[in-house]
């Protein structure tokens, strides 16, 4: 099966999904600067979602673009991932609405990692598919920054509980190690290792 109705739909997706996040942004009442200051937290939380859905979108892009075919694994796989990416308008609002408490924090956390555990089961499908010598699995290698990320979120949900500033830089942390671009599929294509 040919790969563009499902690069389409998954587009589509995310494009619906960031939409559902900034209308959850509420207009304050207030005229001043000041009436701003309570949806700080929320306005946060949004900016961090947005940057995660973008390196999803955007490595998502860069694996499909090797992908010469897709199964049903592979639908059923990206399935997986777009559902957990539907979530984040949820958990974003919940936590910014109630200032990075502790269970709405722990459950970012939580669908932060189901995202990842997702994405990963995604490229498995996809390389499976395709061999072992194909070009994103020679791309994905160690993939040390896919086996940090999982890591992170554990202890970020963990530490929700006690310190939710803790949570909040280890979310920060890996939005970081993932915003710096990632070249791995770009130097295979162009026939690097």
């Amino acid at each position: 099966m040919g790969k563009n109705r499902m690069e389409t739909f998954s587009d589509g997706v995310l494009a619906i999904i960031i939409t559902i996040m900034v209308l959850e942004m509420k207009v304050p009442h207030g005229a001043d600067l000041a009436a701003l200051r309570p949806l700080l937290p929320v306005f946060f939380s949004y900016v961090l979602s947005f940057i995660y859905l973008g390196i999803y979108w955007n490595n998502h892009h860069h694996m499909l673009h090797v992908t010469e075919h897709v199964s049903g694994a592979i639908l059923w796989a990206n399935l997986h991932l777009l559902f957990w990416l539907s979530l984040f308008p949820f958990v974003t609002g919940w936590m910014g609405e109630n200032h990075f408490a502790a269970m709405p924090t722990a459950l970012y956390g939580m669908v932060l990692l189901m995202a990842a555990v997702a994405y990963w089961i995604l490229q498995q499908a996809i390389i499976a598919r395709h061999g072992r010598e194909s070009l994103l699995a020679r791309a994905v290698g160690r993939d040390l920054k896919g086996k940090l990320s999982p890591l992170f979120y554990v202890i970020a949900i963990s530490a929700a509980f006690f310190a939710t500033w803790v949570s909040q830089a280890l979310f920060v942390l890996v939005a970081a190690l993932w915003l710096v671009p990632d070249r791995r599929i770009e130097r295979v294509l162009a026939g690097g290792k």
